[in-house]
């Protein structure tokens, strides 16, 4: 992959010069090559990611626990089918309630029927779960997704009829979704960005990891360390923060070298 450093705000006073960091694929490399080093798509085509704290599911790890049991029987009679794009009709009454939950969730035209229709015509959409109440045949979720193969499944946007809600059906489509996918013996499912208490519940999956921006961790005691950093006046970048090395990698900048992905070779 190429690398692009993207400037954002300086803060001079404290030496901080940060940078959005961009990763375009290169020649042989496909998506799961990106997910796998830290990047999410920042493109709806696939052709440039940005490097992020995300949060993904080792499947071969997950086990349900008692709290995903839970959430699952909530959902009984809620029937749950994986389709391929390209076998998706994308009728106007789909397209409608979409926007509706969208209008919703995210603030009114957030997502405009444009954005809508362009994300739906997009390659980031290969195949979708499809949620149906058995009992009244009423179709009540969609969750989007990328998949390549065994390597990885991308749960994207997920559209649902917030008149479930007490049968918690957003996080009975998740929980579904890392169930489906382990049973089918798939490598990874990454859920998305972790920037907040309100998105830790993507980390109730045995087997759940974030990436810290040089590795992949599944200390969830040091992702909340991150959270609740991030609400703090910073004068220091991670890496310089004494405590942060010394809780988590026995103050050793060299440990923390070691476990980074990244390398770069002089030509």
């Amino acid at each position: 992959m190429k690398l692009l450093f993207s400037e954002q705000n300086s803060d001079y006073e404290n030496y901080q010069f940060p940078y959005a960091i961009w990763a375009l694929p290169e020649n042989g490399e496909t998506p799961a090559d990106i997910f796998d080093a830290g990047f999410l798509p920042s493109s709806r085509d696939l052709d440039r990611f940005y490097l992020c704290r995300q949060v993904r599911v080792n499947l071969a790890k997950f086990k349900p626990s008692s709290e995903n049991r839970r959430i699952l029987r909530k959902g009984a009679g809620i029937e749950v089918k994986l389709v391929a794009r390209d076998k998706f009709d994308y009728t106007p009454e789909r397209r409608a309630f979409f926007k509706t939950y969208a209008d919703i969730k995210f603030g009114n035209d957030v997502m405009s029927y444009e954005r809508l229709d362009a994300l739906f015509d997009a390659p980031i959409i290969s195949h979708l779960l499809v949620f149906t109440d058995v009992e009244t045949g009423k179709e009540i979720g969609v969750a989007t997704l990328y998949l390549e193969g065994k390597s990885l499944a991308f749960y994207y946007y997920a559209f649902y009829d917030l008149n479930y809600y007490a049968r918690n059906l957003g996080m009975f489509m998740m929980t579904s979704a890392v169930a489906l996918f382990a049973e089918r013996s798939v490598k990874q499912l990454y859920l998305g960005t972790c920037y907040s208490d309100a998105a830790l519940y993507k980390t109730q999956f045995a087997g759940a990891e974030f990436f810290t921006g040089f590795r992949w961790s599944d200390n969830l005691k040091e992702l909340k360390y991150l959270l609740h950093r991030d609400q703090k006046d910073l004068r220091q970048h991670l890496l310089e923060t004494e405590n942060y090395r010394d809780e988590f990698y026995k103050g050793s900048l060299e440990k923390i070298s070691e476990a980074s992905l990244f390398r770069v070779k002089v030509k």
